[in-house]
């Protein structure tokens, strides 16, 4: 493909948005035909196929969901052009994507990416959640500026990067308060036998915990383990069980949750690290991140 033609990327996107050509022509007052030739077209001057057929609904194929991320990006500094040229606003010339080990919990991560939204040039920010093996590859061709992870690399993902260590906390056991009020005497023993929620295996936090069970000789009760650490405090909001967080959100977990606090795990830490293909950070947004995690947050 020599050149992009910019109006069937248009439709594509509209279609993509919209969930369906029939939704997608009647946003666009086009008919069916009209816009499923545009898209045929995209198609074919790309080589991939970008949606798949799902009853009345199409589904975005691996190249679509690409071509999309792409597509938004292209319209949305389009949009911005025209807002500036016009005086609206002010032109965003920074961006910065990345990628959040989906184990961390939501308070520390706003904490480690609230710096961003402080800078005086304006940045416009993208997230994108998942986990190392995820998060990792698009990493390694600068897709993503950088990922925040609760641990360095799994050596059997193969890509090169590099892991520069933002500081590290205490973790802290939580539970609703009627059961916090039952564990919290003769703690840690009172954890042998009761309810426990944890993190996916694998992760950094549970790898810990489960040490530090094991060493405490006290075996908690599973009652139930979570990739999505807002639906695990969730529970443990409800009752359903103990969970762990990190203690420099102890008063957030406390405030928001409604729940009270058991007890620490002493000689265990928690660190956190961002992740890139540099040896050397040099984005603006990421050098932000990591001073105040290491003065601040962590200091």
């Amino acid at each position: 493909m020599d050149w992009l033609n910019y109006h069937h990327l248009y439709y594509f996107w509209r279609v993509a948005r919209a969930g369906s050509i029939s939704a997608a022509c009647r946003e666009l007052m086009l008919s069916p035909p009209t816009v499923s030739a545009q898209i045929q077209e995209l198609e074919r001057s790309l080589g991939e196929p970008l949606f798949n057929r799902a009853g009345r609904r199409l589904v975005l194929t691996e190249s679509g969901r690409v071509a999309y991320r792409y597509a938004d990006e292209i319209f949305s500094l389009g949009r911005e052009f025209v807002d500036v040229l016009q005086g609206k606003t002010q032109s965003t010339s920074l961006e910065v994507s990345i990628g959040v080990n989906d184990v961390l919990p939501k308070p520390m991560v706003y904490r480690l990416i609230e710096p961003v939204f402080r800078m005086s040039e304006p940045v416009r920010i993208r997230c994108i959640q998942g986990t190392p093996l995820q998060l990792l590859p698009p990493l390694s061709v600068h897709e993503l500026d950088v990922v925040l992870s609760d641990a360095p690399p799994n050596p059997d993902i193969r890509v090169r990067v590099f892991s520069h260590l933002l500081g590290e906390c205490r973790i802290s056991l939580f539970a609703a308060p009627p059961l916090a009020r039952k564990l919290r005497p003769n703690f840690p023993r009172s954890l042998d036998g009761a309810p426990v929620l944890l993190p996916a295996t694998g992760s950094a936090l549970r790898i810990a915990l489960e040490r530090w069970f094991e060493a405490e000789g006290v075996r908690p009760r599973l009652t139930a383990h979570f990739e999505d650490i807002a639906l695990l405090s969730a529970c443990g909001q409800y009752g359903h069980g103990f969970f762990a967080a990190h203690s420099v959100i102890d008063d957030e977990m406390v405030r928001v949750h409604n729940v009270e606090k058991i007890g620490e795990m002493p000689n265990y830490r928690a660190q956190f690290y961002a992740i890139s293909v540099e040896r050397r950070l040099k984005h603006p947004a990421v050098l932000a991140i990591t001073k105040t995690a290491r003065t601040v947050l962590f200091g």
